[in-house]
């Protein structure tokens, strides 16, 4: 299966068999939540905090040139791309979609999380979002597929 995915002006492809064309965030499975909350404070809360507010300024490039994590509340930019980048860019991480090398802290969890948890993750993270800003994310959804 090839997989496109746009970042900003640019399309990547991912071929991977196992990858899904289609993703679909559920902010309210109240279950998938509970799983989601667990697995994130488990793997995510070290770098992204445990109340999703990211690292201190987040936006500015460090001395060794990482980016700081970003927050994933609503004042972060994760809100900003659909279901499916989310998904893609944890499951194989920023290299592995641009196919380059790019300096970042965020690891790959396509042999850590199954499919399955890394989307009751996101649905934890979408669920914790003000109703005005799920539903701008759903239009974002809308419009990519």
């Amino acid at each position: 299966m090839i997989i496109i995915i746009a970042i900003g002006l640019f399309n990547f492809v991912v071929n991977d068999n196992s990858a899904q064309a289609s993703v679909s965030l559920k902010p309210k499975d109240k279950l998938l939540i509970k799983l989601g909350k667990k697995i994130y404070t488990q793997n995510c809360a070290s770098c992204h905090g445990v109340n999703l507010e990211g690292e201190k300024n987040w936006m500015s490039r460090l001395p060794n040139g990482m980016m700081p994590a970003p927050p994933h509340d609503e004042k972060g930019h994760t809100w900003h791309h659909n279901d499916n980048y989310l998904f893609m860019i944890t499951k194989y991480g920023v290299e592995e979609i641009l196919g380059e090398k790019y300096p970042n802290n965020m690891p790959a969890y396509k042999e850590i999380l199954s499919d399955k948890e890394i989307i009751s993750v996101l649905s934890y993270i979408k669920s914790t979002w003000p109703p005005r800003v799920q539903k701008i994310h759903d239009q974002i959804n809308s419009r990519s597929n």
